[in-house]
């Protein structure tokens, strides 16, 4: 087995979450459990799960604790498309998709990169870029 990360999100209403996703980033729909109060989605191969905020069991959604402390981050072929269709999907647009240019040391330089960032209706920050070559 190939080991990975899946985040699980704590949302407000897993139903409205589910359909957010899948208009905003073509999320494809797994499973769900509980009518939708759990469920796994995934953004081409790329897994994640959402869940029902429940206080009494430690979690939140951003939204209702009033901060997050997660970015997100979707690489996609054309993020300017991606974000312009996640805030007519209803997140806020938190930064216009922009070239950046970074210095970085490692296995995996990036130098230049296409990025920007919205809020989901959930409260959760979601940077969406693409590396350049």
């Amino acid at each position: 087995m190939k080991t990975r990360i899946s985040p699980m999100l704590a949302v407000s209403d897993g139903n409205a979450a589910i359909a957010f996703y899948q208009a905003a980033f073509g999320a494809t729909l797994l499973w769900h459990l509980d009518g939708g109060h759990v469920a796994g989605l995934a953004i081409d191969e790329a897994e994640f799960f959402l869940a029902h905020e429940s206080p009494p069991h430690g979690t939140r959604s951003p939204a209702s604790a009033g901060f997050t402390t997660v970015r997100i981050e979707l690489f996609v072929d054309d993020p300017v498309a991606v974000h312009a269709r996640a805030v007519a999907a209803g997140a806020i647009d938190h930064s216009p998709v922009k070239e950046h240019t970074h210095t970085t040391v490692g296995p995996r330089p990036i130098e230049r990169m296409l990025q920007g960032a919205v809020v989901d209706p959930f409260g959760h920050l979601w940077l969406v870029g693409r590396i350049l070559e």
